[in-house]
C-alpha cells in the first residue's frame, strides 16, 4: 500500500529533477542541488546527518554535504528515489511515515514556492488530517524560541499550541499551510494572523520558528 511519505517522496523528486540543479528554494543559501544532497545525507549518512542538531557533528555533516553536493545531480535524484538503504530504519513503514511524510512534504513546497508562479497544491482531507496530527505533536518544539504567545488553528476550530506566553497570536489556516508556518516558512505560507500588530511583525521575522 503506497503511503503519504512515498507520495511525497516520489512529488519531491520529480519536482526537483523538473527545477534542475540550479533553482532557488526557500531554504537559505540552498538551490535544489543543496537540497537533493541534503535529503540523502539524512537517509543515507547517520553518521553524519545528526550535524544539524549536534555541534560537535557539524563540520562533518559540511564535509559529507559538500561530497553529495558535488555528485551528479541525476545520481542524487536515483538515490531520493530509491530511497534509504537495505538496513536503514526508514525502510520500516511506520519509522518511514513518522519521519519522512512532513520532511518530504516541507521540501516539496521548499521547491515549489520559491518559484513566481506558485499556487498552493490541493490535498485531500486524510491528508490534511495526518499533517495536523503530527503538527500537535512537534508544535512546541517548534515554536519554543519564538517572541511571542502562539496558538494554531485550523478552519474547523481544532487549536494545538506551539507557545504559550503574551501577547498571543492566532494563525490560522489548513494543516498543511500552518506546518509550513510553524517550520519557519511564514512568507510562504498561506495563514491569517490573528493579534497584536508588532507581535504579528515579531512573528513574521523570528528565525527561531522551526526544529
Amino acid at each position: 500500500m503506497s503511503t503519504f511519505a512515498k507520495r511525497e517522496r516520489l512529488l519531491l523528486a520529480d519536482l526537483l529533477e523538473t527545477a534542475g540543479p540550479d533553482s532557488p528554494t526557500l531554504c537559505d543559501g540552498w538551490r535544489t542541488r543543496d537540497l537533493a544532497a541534503h535529503v540523502v545525507v539524512r537517509e543515507r549518512r547517520p553518521d553524519a546527518a545528526g550535524g544539524s542538531m549536534i555541534k560537535q557533528l557539524a563540520s562533518r555533516l559540511d564535509r559529507v554535504m559538500e561530497e553529495y553536493t558535488a555528485k551528479p545531480y541525476e545520481e542524487l535524484l536515483q538515490l531520493i528515489r530509491t530511497g534509504p538503504p537495505r538496513f536503514s530504519p526508514f525502510q520500516l513503514k511506520q519509522v518511514d511515515e513518522a519521519a519522512n511524510t512532513v520532511e518530504f512534504y516541507v521540501h516539496t513546497e521548499d521547491v515549489r514556492r520559491a518559484r513566481p508562479d506558485w499556487s498552493p497544491r490541493e490535498l485531500d482531507p486524510v491528508f490534511q488530517d495526518a499533517l495536523w496530527s503530527r503538527l500537535e505533536r512537534a508544535a512546541r518544539l517548534m515554536g519554543r524560541g519564538i517572541p511571542t504567545g502562539l496558538v494554531l488553528r485550523r478552519p474547523n476550530g481544532q487549536t494545538t499550541v506551539a507557545h504559550r506566553g503574551t501577547p498571543v497570536v492566532t494563525a490560522t489556516g489548513e494543516p498543511s499551510e500552518l506546518l509550513l508556518f510553524a517550520y519557519g516558512r511564514q512568507g510562504a505560507a498561506k495563514v491569517e494572523l490573528e493579534g497584536e500588530e508588532n507581535a504579528i511583525a515579531k512573528l513574521r521575522e523570528t528565525k527561531q520558528l522551526g526544529i
